[in-house]
């Protein structure tokens, strides 16, 4: 990273905003002043002032990234002033204090503190070691939040791991881009969600290895707050917490009723309360009611399993429905038995896709809508995150308009957007078996789709698991036998074969862990 490439164009680009903003607040006025003198004629004043409203939001928003740019530059500049201007023979300890000493220049220009100042350094310094990710944030195209998400992902990876991350969702001609809205398109809850699931995916570190560690670090944190409230925070393996969040909200929703006045947020906690204090759930109105006798409507949980991950040939992670990647190991446990409240759903190992389940009548079966869940995981409307338990399985284009019950014609809406859907004029576009709609708003704007990055499952190098398939399948020489996937065609019988075998489940390589974890009798 040189000490002043590329400052100029980003500067340039913050002029190019500003002129930009100038040019539409001239136009606002103008606007403003017809209609004050009824020179407007047939222009829709109030519409047209809306839509400059959003053009000017647009454009602040991009501003504002284009100066995070500067900021960043600016961060990245100074300290490298500073290590040019130590002196080669410099004492460690005399770096490490010129060091600190900039660190708290910086908080004190900014008015931060040393720890914040501090992580700020950091992550400046590395988005601007990142090239395509400070050339998004200086022509706008994303947030600070976006690349502040980029920079703390690739934290502690090497060099050439954190520049396959940025290639993945900055470079789109990168072998396996990252598919549906761009980064700067996505919200940055749900844009961290995909570069983590990237990154746990791709660690040089076994998922498992770290796992591990994980489950040794749980814990219970208590934190009081002010108002008279307190905090209470479980640190849990995923499965566990995914399963009480959901067993949780699938009591919530089976309180509910025309009794109960409280919201699923606040019966959530009461019911966690009500099971750990062993006390009886209260409503509102004085009427209580034990939760252990409340009918709990079922909350399946999707688990995506690659298939050879699954027969324990590959470390390839699974990925747990609202929660993300998870180990091999864990996935094993949770549909080897009794988890019956988690749904398996094999991975195609020739295209890293799930199997789709069609149907031609209105009424949704199980699977069809575990389908379109498995696809779309969350609400499809732009900047929504509320996940799949809550959502309708909603027509695209309504029955009654000759819209098919197809995953073309289908998607998850939470309850909210989907009154919205039929109550305005916003409009999803098409989806297809592995993509969900995107979106176009009142005023034309398009929003693209977010979906999952489906990529080929690993494949293990010898050909030693399966010998009634892999004889017939992978033969490539009488020395050695290789996976070799994508040279068999799709409709090849060998495939139909392979997923018709009873899939035997390898031994848990955590099952101590598992077992230390089990409530005492």
């Amino acid at each position: 990273m040189g000490i002043s490439g590329g400052f100029g164009a980003v500067l340039e680009g913050v002029h190019t905003s500003v002129a930009a903003l100038d040019a539409l607040a001239l136009e606002d006025r103008n606007l403003e002043h017809s209609a004050l003198t009824a020179a407007a004629g047939d222009i829709d004043v109030l519409q047209h002032r809306y839509e400059l409203c959003l053009e000017g939001l647009e454009l602040t928003a991009r501003l504002e990234a284009q100066l995070a740019a500067v900021k960043s530059r600016q961060v990245a500049r100074a300290v490298e002033f500073q290590q040019a201007m130590t002196p080669p023979d410099a004492s460690v300890q005399d770096r490490t204090y010129a060091q600190m000493s900039v660190v708290e220049e910086i908080a004190g220009v900014l008015t931060l503190s040393s720890a914040a100042a501090g992580a700020f350094v950091e992550q400046s310094r590395r988005v601007c070691s990142l090239p395509p990710v400070m050339n998004a944030l200086a022509a706008g195209a994303m947030s600070w939040q976006h690349a502040r998400i980029v920079a703390d992902e690739t934290e502690g990876l090497t060099a050439e791991g954190a520049a396959s991350l940025v290639a993945h969702f900055f470079d789109p001609d990168t072998p396996h881009p990252a598919r549906g809205a761009a980064p700067g398109e996505i919200v940055p809850s749900r844009f961290r969600a995909k570069v983590r699931g990237w990154r746990e995916r791709h660690h040089p570190e076994s998922i498992e290895k770290r796992h591990a560690k994980g489950v040794a670090d749980r814990r219970m944190e208590y934190t009081p707050d002010r108002d008279g409230m307190a905090w209470i925070s479980l640190y849990l393996p995923g499965d566990t917490a995914c399963a009480i969040w959901n067993r949780t909200t699938a009591t919530a929703r089976g309180l509910q009723g025309p009794g109960e006045e409280r919201t699923v947020t606040q019966l959530r906690p009461d019911i966690a309360a009500s099971l750990l204090l062993g006390t009886k759930n209260t409503t509102q109105t004085g009427k209580s009611t034990e939760v252990g006798k409340v009918p709990t409507p079922r909350a399946d949980v999707l688990v995506t399993v690659p298939v050879l991950s699954l027969l324990g040939q590959t470390d390839e992670p699974a990925t747990l429905d609202g929660f993300g990647p998870i180990p091999a190991s864990m996935a094993r446990k949770l549909v080897a038995d009794g988890a019956d409240s988690f749904y398996r759903v094999l991975v195609d190992p020739r295209d890293g896709a799930p199997l789709e389940i069609g149907r031609k009548n209105y009424r949704l079966t199980e699977t069809i809508k575990r389908s379109i869940r498995l696809r779309d995981a969350k609400c499809t409307f732009p900047g929504c995150n509320n996940r799949t338990p809550d959502n309708d399985t909603d027509h695209l284009t309504a029955w009654q308009h000759g819209g098919v019950t197809g995953a073309s014609n289908l998607a998850q809406l939470c309850p909210r957007h989907h009154r919205l859907k039929h109550n305005s004029m916003w409009t999803p576009g098409p989806a297809n078996k592995n993509e969900p709609p995107g979106w176009t708003s009142p005023t034309g704007r398009h929003y693209s789709p977010e979906h999952r990055d489906a990529e080929p499952t690993h494949w293990p190098l010898a050909a030693n698991a399966f010998p009634d398939v892999e004889s017939a399948l992978l033969d490539t020489g009488p020395q050695e036998k290789f996976l070799e996937p994508e040279a068999i065609p799709l409709d090849d019988p060998l495939w139909e074969e392979f997923y018709s075998r009873p899939f035997v489940l390898p031994p848990d390589p955590l099952k101590d862990c598992w077992n230390m974890m089990q409530p005492w009798p």
